[in-house]
């Protein structure tokens, strides 16, 4: 009884110290790489009903701890009872939660068929495909995978712009792999050896390769002559509740206007950065926009603003299309450049199988549904080329890569935070962009409404950030490149070969069975 009592308490233990570690949780990310040691030593002993059991369990706990911002996204700003936002912040940890079920069966299986040498590899390899698997999957919520809790140790997460985040989460899984496998096989002197010496091997090449980097990266930024632009960054603070009333789209701009204007007292930024819808109406032709573009020209510089906007496809069949777009307005009044985003929230931006679900309605108030945009050539200021990620694109690696592949030397994260209140999920998506900043190579402008808005170096380094819910704007000079990495090129394959790589190892298994 007392074992099966120690078996229940593992995988919680495991979600416990995962919380720990991450960003709005307790922080302290060193105990990402012991945190799953206890759920791989659970389901080591277990039977098959029982490690997949022990692996929804952590699930449940890990995913209902990251993910209860649900709620006040649900609840307070999408005005849905409690007993309707609790169940569905459950029903979306017990999917997410599938995931690691599936792992902790399937990890089970691999420890039984195969020695702690080939093991070490398989185990991380496993993890790593069922993160993209996760990904990709149903449009994708990639929400948090571990390499993103160590977003504020620059020397650990350079691999990325290798093999993306997913390569740093290999490495933190690979790092609690070899723990556990050292404490549960009674390893020989040669054994020990077998999962030492490959393990020392890959840390002290990721970490020579890290801090190279590093050092490489800043030199570069800190050349006289190495491209850049002064950028400011507006933080409007603007109360989701009072976000859409018509009455308050006046103040809105002028709370807008009046801190792009201080911007002004102490330099010169030659391109500003509003957030996610910070024009809180319909363009183009709204009569509110006219202050907006006094002030650009007046002052001379190019102004980057969230907006909805429409497009009518036919007016007699009264067909238009509504966008959640990001818009280039230059000094001279025009739009130099638009976007729509790409990659909608399901049930917050569009309904999925609306024919099928008529009785779902969006939460934003905005709009009835908005239709999705492409990726093409990056808007265009000066010598900046910037690719744009509005809100939970961020998220998303693929986005950012495509638009390095059109040629953007810069990213600009545009969003509106404030449907997750005084949550963790403010500073969680700050990490998930720091690590688009590091793959790509690229610097990364984040405007937030209400915060966490931010200023992010190629190499991962946030320069400048401000608070939750309180106004804010700074300035600061803005590196642009144009080098395209590695893991923009190859590397995004890894999280994929490593999800081939690990079924491989199952399906072997299981032929070996058969052999025998």
């Amino acid at each position: 009884m007392s074992g099966h009592r120690t078996s229940f308490f593992l995988p919680v233990l495991t979600s416990l110290l995962l919380w720990a570690s991450f960003p709005g949780g307790g922080e302290f990310w060193p105990l990402l790489f012991v945190a799953l040691v206890p759920l791989l030593l659970a389901v080591h002993g277990a039977s098959v009903r029982g490690s997949a059991f022990l692996g929804l369990l952590c699930g449940l706990v890990h995913f209902t701890l990251l993910l209860y911002w649900i709620v006040i996204v649900l609840g307070r700003y999408g005005g849905l009872p409690w007993f309707i936002a609790v169940p569905a912040l459950l029903l979306l940890a017990l999917y997410m939660s599938l995931y690691l079920m599936l792992f902790a069966l399937l990890a089970r299986h691999l420890l039984q068929k195969f020695p702690a040498a080939v093991c070490l590899w398989l185990l991380p390899a496993l993890w790593v495909g069922l993160d993209w698997l996760r990904g990709v999957l149903l449009t994708g919520f990639p929400w948090m995978d571990l390499g993103y809790a160590l977003y504020k140790t620059p020397a650990l997460i350079q691999l990325a712009d290798l093999v993306g985040h997913h390569g740093v989460t290999f490495l933190v899984v690979f790092v609690n792999c070899c723990l556990m496998l050292l404490f549960i096989r009674n390893n020989t002197i040669a054994g020990s050896l077998l999962l030492l010496v490959p393990a020392l091997c890959l840390l002290g090449g990721v970490g020579y390769y890290s801090i190279s980097r590093l050092d490489e990266i800043e030199r570069t930024m800190a050349a006289p002559d190495a491209p850049s632009l002064p950028v400011g960054i507006v933080q409007g603070n603007i109360d989701q509740s009072v976000k859409w009333s018509a009455s308050e789209q006046h103040s809105t701009v002028e709370t807008y206007l009046s801190q792009t204007r201080s911007l002004f007292v102490a330099g010169r930024p030659t391109l500003v950065v509003w957030p996610e819808t910070a024009l809180p109406f319909y363009l183009p032709g709204d009569d509110q926009l006219q202050p907006v573009r006094q002030l650009v020209a007046a002052d001379d510089f190019a102004l980057l603003t969230g907006a909805p906007w429409y497009e009518v496809i036919d007016r007699k069949a009264k067909k238009v299309n509504f966008y959640n777009s990001a818009l280039l307005l230059t000094p001279g009044g025009q739009y130099g450049g638009k976007y729509f985003k790409t990659h909608l929230v399901p049930f917050g931006e569009y309904v999925p199988l609306r024919k099928v679900l008529p009785f779902l309605a969006p939460l934003v108030e905005a709009v009835g549904d908005f239709s999705f945009g492409t990726i093409a050539q990056p808007p265009v200021w000066q010598n900046a080329k910037i690719g744009i990620l509005i809100c939970f694109e961020s998220v998303f690696p693929e986005l950012s890569r495509q638009w390095v592949l059109a040629g953007a030397n810069v990213l600009v994260n545009l969003t509106n935070d404030a449907w997750y209140g005084k949550s963790s999920a403010p500073y969680q998506s700050l990490a998930m962009s720091v690590l688009r900043a590091v793959e790509t190579r690229r610097s990364l402008i984040r405007s937030a409404n209400t915060g966490i808005s931010a200023f992010v170096t190629p190499a991962g380094t946030i320069t400048s950030q401000s608070g939750l819910f309180v106004p804010w704007a700074a300035a600061g000079e803005v590196e642009l490149c144009d080098r395209v990495t590695v893991w923009v090129r190859y590397g995004y394959l890894f999280a994929p070969i490593c999800l081939v790589i690990g079924l491989g190892g199952v399906l072997a298994g299981r032929l070996t069975k058969r052999g025998h």
